[in-house]
């Protein structure tokens, strides 16, 4: 089983990028294929073996991912299991690679892992990293219905079913996106606490347009992928939550303003997922409705 790696960076990080090539480097069995996508910046000063693509602008999260996806062949096809790591994250097991082929070769229709995220200092994993409702004990393994956007693998033969990453979700729930269409197509996610990506603790909310984007890419998400009746009740949940959370004042104007995106702007092709797929993410924990 071919396993690759892909890298996304915007150049600000070149010492953690370069440790982290290190510890793909180092992990037992078979080499793993690396490709670093240079998102709006050139990469400069990884080793000879490792394959870079430097984009003109920066294209997002998902459209970095998805170039670095095709420098793999078309939908990755060159290997079996695509890696998708942070730039400043690093495996600090040499087995992760290993695992993988396990997982993956033991169940065929398993299609996505989720790796857990842990603080190289303090080994701590945020709640939020763990990809469940129940996240109170990230060492507890289990199947999932969405997955870690930059500690992941994923099967190829997934992108060429359902396809890659929505591009125009640029940052925020495009991870969701893709599990919500290849739960549908009959794959299987796991999160899996013994597969290991180090990671400093930080907070989303570093980034300028967080709140913008989060509000418009979950209205985006729920008008792509679920049945009609279930759009407003997902929205409308999410909307609760976010004055549950008592945000600051400019937090708020932002996500409104995302909010009203997610409705007036196009949100792209709308493939509502089954009833059935429907009852598969409650019975894993996680109606789509939250």
């Amino acid at each position: 089983m071919k396993l690759g790696a892909v890298i996304i960076t915007m150049g600000t990080r070149p010492d953690d990028l370069n440790a982290l090539i290190d510890s793909v480097r180092k992990q037992d069995g078979d080499s793993v294929g690396i490709v670093v996508v240079g998102n709006g910046a050139p990469v400069t000063g990884v080793p000879d073996f490792v394959r870079t693509v430097d984009l003109p602008e920066n294209l997002g999260i998902p459209g970095g991912r998805n170039v670095g996806i095709e420098a793999f062949g078309p939908g990755g096809s060159d290997v079996d299991v695509l890696l998708f790591l942070d730039d400043d994250g690093l495996l600090p097991r040499t087995d992760t690679a290993e695992l993988c082929r396990q997982a993956f070769e033991a169940d065929r229709k398993l299609g996505i892992i989720s790796f857990r995220i842990a603080d190289p200092d303090t080994g701590v994993t945020q709640r939020r990293h763990v990809p469940r409702l129940r996240a109170a004990d990230p060492m507890r393994s289990s199947h999932v219905t969405t997955f870690l956007g930059g500690a992941n693998a994923v099967r190829t033969k997934v992108f060429a079913e359902v396809g890659g990453l929505p591009d125009e979700f640029f940052y925020a729930h495009e991870e969701t996106d893709l599990a919500w269409r290849a739960l549908d197509a009959g794959w299987g996610i796991d999160y899996r606490a013994d597969m290991v990506l180090n990671h400093p603790t930080t907070s989303p909310a570093r980034h300028a347009t967080y709140h913008r984007m989060v509000a418009r890419n979950r209205v985006w998400l729920a008008r792509r992928n679920l049945p009609a009746p279930l759009v407003p009740v997902y929205v409308g949940v999410w909307l609760l939550l976010t004055l549950a959370r008592r945000p600051s004042g400019a937090a708020l104007k932002a996500w409104f303003g995302g909010f009203k995106e997610g409705w007036t702007t196009p949100a792209g092709p709308r493939r509502p997922m089954k009833w059935r797929t429907v009852w598969r993410l409650t019975r894993l924990g996680r109606p789509p409705v939250i």
